[in-house]
């Protein structure tokens, strides 16, 4: 078998809203569902009419450089592939971590249609479900948004829970702020709030996404000891690896980084090395289903969880061919009151990670990744 195409697809659709941006990043998230957008889709195809999909793609990147390293190799030698990529990401050509992640979830999709199972059971497979934690959106009020959103999250069926809080924002004056300097007591206080809201049974952690110094860190990371919290992710800037050796060292609770470091598993292995973090934290952007599985398996064998930041099909498969030992939850969201996540998107039928009644995402049984594309939508509304 070879790879005869590769190509991406761009087609009209609507999804969740998101907040309008700024230039601090983050903004206000007060987008509704039913977006109108443009989006993109990898597909790898082959002489053997099997295609594999994966959402994503810059067009000019992957036709013009990837698809000459792809088209005439055998689609299930992606390793090989996988290592072309990531030297090829290393020595600049101005390609990115997120392309090569990308094609190589393409790649995995392709493999599980030519195989006839899904994507976690040719990495093994130990478990059909995946236990899920409601992640919110960030810059949504005081702490009685939080504690509410907290409350109808439980009742939905979470048992886990995870606030971003003041991210590039302001509380006081409501409005976009530079990442430093943060607003640790404002967020602690939110983290209260919501540990009031829902007792002392569900898990609960806290993402800052980088707004804090050192001493602000573990000022926080003490504060959430006393509640309870099971850990602190990406407190501060990700370029800092000494001063998150020493808050990983002077602390209780876990502390889960890096989650945007660039170089996919190998960096990512150093934190650990370096004693920079207690459980580590990654996603497909960062080195692919290869990279990740890599990784997870260098956690598994240092004792330590691997994480996997947001959601997505290849994050659920990861999951479920992992023990929970090593990676326990599904992070589920960005979630706020006004959107309904159950909502599904018009260039699919079904949701990639629906959950049940008891806090638990089940993976999909079908070939591949198992997204469930409506093509007829697609071709529809293909933008050439």
């Amino acid at each position: 078998m070879k790879i005869t195409d590769v190509e991406v697809i761009q087609f009209r659709t609507r999804k969740r809203g998101r907040g309008a941006g700024s230039r601090w990043g983050y903004g206000v998230w007060k987008g509704a569902d039913g977006v109108e957008s443009t989006i993109s889709m990898i597909r790898i195809s082959t002489d053997e009419g099997v295609r594999g999909h994966f959402p994503g793609g810059d067009k000019r990147k992957v036709e013009g450089y990837f698809k000459g390293l792809l088209v005439g190799e055998n689609p299930l030698n992606s390793e090989k592939i996988w290592h072309w990529m990531d030297q090829s990401c290393t020595r600049s050509h101005g390609l990115g971590e997120h392309e090569t992640g990308q094609i190589d979830c393409a790649l995995w999709d392709l493999k599980g249609q030519i195989a006839g199972v899904p994507v976690y059971q040719l990495l093994g497979g130990t478990r059909e479900k995946v236990e899920a934690y409601a992640s919110t959106a960030p810059n949504l009020g005081g702490p009685e948004d939080y504690a509410a959103l907290a409350r109808s999250c439980v009742e939905r069926g979470y048992n886990a829970f995870k606030v971003h809080a003041n991210i590039f924002w302001n509380p006081h004056t409501r409005q976009a702020a530079p990442q430093l300097p943060g607003f640790p007591r404002e967020d602690v206080e939110i983290c209260r709030a919501v540990r009031e809201a829902v007792g002392d049974d569900i898990t609960l952690m806290l993402d800052p996404f980088g707004v804090y110094t050192l001493e602000e860190s573990l000022w926080v990371a003490r504060e959430l000891e006393e509640l309870d919290f099971y850990w602190l992710e990406h407190p501060m800037v990700e370029t800092r690896v000494e001063a998150y050796r020493k808050l990983t060292e002077q602390t209780q609770i876990a502390i889960c980084s890096p989650e945007h470091v660039g170089g996919g598993p190998f960096a990512r292995a150093e934190w650990l090395l370096q004693r920079a973090c207690d459980m580590v934290r990654t996603d497909v952007n960062y080195g692919g289903i290869t990279g990740c599985w890599k990784l997870i398996n260098v956690c598994q064998l240092y004792g330590a969880q691997c994480e996997l930041h947001y959601v997505g099909a290849p994050h659920l498969h990861l999951e479920a061919a992992a023990p929970q030992a090593t990676c326990r939850y599904y992070e589920r969201g960005l979630l706020r009151a006004e959107i309904d996540y159950e909502w599904v998107p018009p260039h699919l039928t079904a949701l990639a990670d629906p959950m049940d009644d008891e806090g638990f995402v089940h993976v999909s049984q079908e070939p591949g990744l198992g997204i469930a594309w409506d093509w007829d939508y697609i071709e529809a509304n293909r933008v050439d």
